[in-house]
């Protein structure tokens, strides 16, 4: 969803550097606010619209650090940069110990004073996401439990018109959209056809057919790979295939509902009802919907069967070792405890900000719950190009490889694609490597890898090795590619202030034009 620019809050006792600063921000596009005093600065920061502090350490009354405390105790989401003189060092290093994000010695320049808001804005953005995100979870393990309750209550004959209304209910619910629907393959394999949906003004009979691979249903069907729009017209595989009165917003989210070896269907959104467009963490939790949309209609109560075809079906076996939850071993994890997971690793990214504790703390609760070990994070190196070790959690002493070769090997597969790899037996896959797809140990066993992912670009894998005969779930696999994605984008983001802070003093001393009184 969009959200309005956070508000910047000036806080500065002289008079020069409040305008100068607010001029300098309001002129890049940021919204301001400035106050001369701790007490004030106390007062303004309860405005829930204020997403950044710019504060000025020496302060009349209450000391700039006690302020900080405040802050930071009383709004843990909102970013603080403090500005002092050289000569306040010891200060500046304590505000940044209590929390600080970012620091600027006066005199100040603009550019450095706008890169600064500017990657405070974006850290505070992102959390107010992950803040949202787990908010939307538990709302979604909430519906999911109430289906699973359902279902058990449906009878086994039927049980996609038993449980389709409340399905779409509940996607558009999670979505924010006006219109869902559910829709499953027919007896012949062609056509998708509408079983359920919400907000429509046609019943469902009267609803038209999809071809499998014509529009956008068809072609996620197809494919098996999810689709998120942000403008049906601008995206030229679709914008000729889809009439403009079928969609008010242009914006819609499609994702396949699996099944063992073929989809079984796909869930439809679209519309939302802020007129926003849907984004990466709509479809995630799409995502997960539709895999327990899958556990649901073809349980053993109510058997679903959906005939595949031709070209479709085949692709859909060949990537099966992608998408199906590896049956052998122990039971894969279920619903409810993935939803719990993914919890905890956005508790972790609620309270963690330093790269390398953030990583170490993400994969934590991954290795606790899967009982696997390594588990571990692999970025895309700019420099070599190959997957460099970032961080890992592994308490046997196994450990992984400290790089890996982005051409071979299942963990290759999912670098090009973009999907999930799910397997208890890589080695009997043909496109296993043993010096790639195994810890350091070499010893092969079950194999779950993950694409981490920004802006539709895969950016690195984390890659789990479950132990004592525990199974690779492909679902687990796709609620850990959208909360560790956001982890990892987390960590650039810190990691990009970090190395800029030299680079933006050396432009500072070098620029012209200071502010200065």
């Amino acid at each position: 969803m969009s959200e309005p620019m956070p508000m910047v809050l000036v806080v500065d006792d002289e008079r020069f550097f409040r305008e100068a600063i607010g001029d300098a921000l309001r002129e890049a596009g940021f919204r301001c606010r400035a106050v001369a005093s701790g007490e004030e600065a106390l007062a303004a920061a309860n405005d829930p619209a204020v997403g950044v502090v710019v504060l000025d350490l020496p302060l009349p009354g209450s000391s700039g650090l006690d302020v900080l405390r405040r802050l930071r105790a009383d709004h843990p989401a909102v970013r603080v940069i403090v500005i002092a003189t050289h000569a306040d060092q010891e200060d500046v290093l304590e505000a940044l110990r209590q929390g600080a994000s970012d620091y600027l010695a006066k005199p100040l320049h603009d550019e450095e004073l706008v890169l600064a808001v500017r990657r405070a804005v974006g850290a505070f953005g992102l959390e107010a996401r992950l803040a949202r995100l787990r908010q939307r979870l538990r709302a979604l393990d909430l519906r999911m439990t109430a289906l699973s309750a359902l279902a058990a209550k449906a009878g086994a004959d039927d049980r996609v018109a038993q449980l389709g209304g409340e399905i779409t209910a509940v996607l558009a619910d999670i979505l924010g959209a006006s219109k869902t629907s559910l829709m499953l393959i027919d007896d012949a394999g062609g056509e998708l056809r509408v079983a359920a949906a919400a907000g429509a003004d046609v019943e469902t009979s009267r609803m038209d057919r999809v071809a499998v691979g014509a529009g956008v249903a068809g072609v996620v069907f197809a494919s098996g790979e999810a689709v998120v729009l942000g403008d049906l017209d601008a995206d030229v595989r679709f914008a000729a295939r889809t009439p403009r009165e079928h969609y008010r917003s242009r914006s819609l989210a499609v994702a396949p509902v699996p099944g063992v070896g073929r989809a079984l269907g796909v869930l439809c959104a679209t519309d939302r009802d802020d007129e926003a467009a849907f984004g990466e963490d709509d479809l995630a939790l799409m995502q997960i919907l539709a895999r327990h949309v899958s556990h649901l209609i073809s349980g053993p109560a109510g058997r679903f069967e959906a005939s595949g075809s031709g070209e479709s079906e085949q692709r859909m076996q060949e990537a099966a070792i992608a998408h199906a939850p590896a049956t052998q071993g122990a039971a894969a994890p279920s619903l409810d405890s993935d939803a719990e997971l993914a919890r905890a690793i956005c508790d972790v990214l609620a309270v963690e900000v330093e790269p390398r504790r953030l990583v170490d703390a993400a994969l934590r609760p991954v290795a606790r719950a899967l009982s696997a070990a390594p588990v571990s994070l692999y970025p895309i190196d700019n420099a070599t190009g190959e997957l460099r070790l970032e961080g890992q959690c592994d308490e046997t002493g196994r450990g992984d490889r400290k790089s890996l070769p982005r051409q071979r090997g299942l963990t290759a597969l999912v670098l090009q694609t973009g999907r999930v790899v799910a397997t208890d037996r890589p080695q009997a896959d043909p496109r296993f490597d043993p010096d790639v797809d195994t810890p350091e140990s070499a010893v092969a066993g079950p194999l779950l890898c993950v694409p981490l992912t920004w802006r539709n670009k895969v950016l690195g894998v984390v890659r789990v090795f479950p132990q004592g005969g525990a199974a690779a779930s492909a679902r687990t696999g796709e609620v850990l590619s959208a909360v560790l994605s956001a982890a990892v984008r987390n960590v650039f983001l810190y990691r990009s202030l970090l190395e800029s802070i030299e680079d933006l003093a050396e432009a500072r001393r070098e620029a012209r034009g200071p502010l200065s009184s």
